[in-house]
């Protein structure tokens, strides 16, 4: 459990992964427990340390989920003071301001809206480098959780990318108790989905080639965007596994449609139920509803997810290596 200076628990921000998703987590698990917490060394070891308004906008929606009183939620700010209220059915729009990952805010926001239920629409970026694309959120993680009782709406109202962001996204929860996580028996649903924005037609087309070549029999959808910023991505999925790959200048497009379609055949190379990226996404859900699920091994947000979750006290169970089985 946490140890309590007074009423707020510390959190240290740069254990293990030390990254975002530290805070993310930490003010997410505040929210469902009621718990204050102060988030210390946020991001310490990272080449810009401190909030960025990625972090910023996520601490902002859980707040505003759960009448939190903050203090430090401003960017660069290496300490952060979180105090939670009662979550509430609410309706929030916000924006990033920058070309900040959607699907990373609506991470640390969606286990606490389903509490209650809620809207968001969130402007920044929907397609953005290490993280995952708003085409997973919606048909790997979401799909998912409504197997299992949560009642979830995505609309992705336009397409962002780095580094002028402008996508636009708007998600609507009900209030939702999720049963035990048994993800074998979650009917599979497979797919291809090549996108690009302001770019030539091909380029669509030669990344759903690709990831179709190395994933043949998988239905391909193209979309092609107007919008702010010029981008790709490819985002493929199987069941309760994916892969994702961002475009940039320079990268052939045949290359991204491979990468996605490459990170997809690694998590179908082991015998497990979910792929490393999702494992972690689903450790609140799983603390939160009991269950057990496997995946290809323990990534290190995993492992800082599940050091997280102890603190407050909620003990998920690893065992094994390839494949590692959470349980709780």
């Amino acid at each position: 459990m946490l140890e309590v200076d007074g009423a707020v628990g510390e959190v240290d921000g740069a254990v293990g992964e030390g990254g975002g998703q530290v805070v993310r987590t930490a003010v997410a698990l505040a929210a469902l427990t009621g718990t204050p917490i102060r988030v210390t060394r946020i991001r310490a070891n990272r080449p810009k340390p401190g909030l960025a308004a990625q972090h910023c906008t996520a601490v902002q929606a859980v707040a505003l989920a759960c009448g939190a009183e903050m203090r430090g939620c401003r960017r660069e700010s290496d300490t952060l003071t979180f105090a939670p209220g009662k979550v509430g059915k609410t309706k929030i729009d916000l924006a990033i301001g920058t070309a900040g990952s959607i699907p990373l805010v609506l991470q640390a926001w969606l286990p606490v809206a389903l509490e209650a239920g809620g809207t968001i629409t969130l402007t920044g970026g929907t397609e953005v480098s290490k993280s995952p694309t708003i085409d997973y959120f919606s048909e790997v993680l979401v799909p998912l959780l409504r197997a299992h009782g949560a009642r979830i709406e995505v609309e992705v109202l336009g397409r962002g990318y780095f580094p002028v962001g402008g996508g636009r996204v708007r998600v609507t929860v009900e209030p939702s108790t999720l049963a035990p996580l048994a993800i074998g028996g979650v009917p599979a649903h497979a797919g291809i989905i090549s996108c690009s924005q302001n770019l030539p037609d091909h380029v669509a087309e030669r990344q759903a080639q690709a990831a179709s070549a190395a994933l043949p029999g998988f239905p391909v959808r193209i979309e092609r965007t107007p919008g702010p910023g010029t981008g790709t991505s490819v985002t493929v999925f199987e069941g309760a596994k994916g892969g994702v790959a961002v475009g940039r200048r320079g990268l052939p497009a045949e290359k991204v449609g491979w990468m996605a379609a490459d990170e997809l055949l690694a998590a179908r190379a082991v015998a497990c139920d979910v792929d490393v990226h999702l494992a972690d996404q689903l450790l609140v859900y799983l603390a939160r509803a009991g269950g057990s699920y496997s995946a290809p091994g323990v990534s290190s947000h995993a492992a800082t997810t599940c050091h997280l979750l102890s603190l407050f006290g909620y003990e998920i169970a690893v065992s094994g290596t390839t494949p590692a089985v959470f349980s709780a």
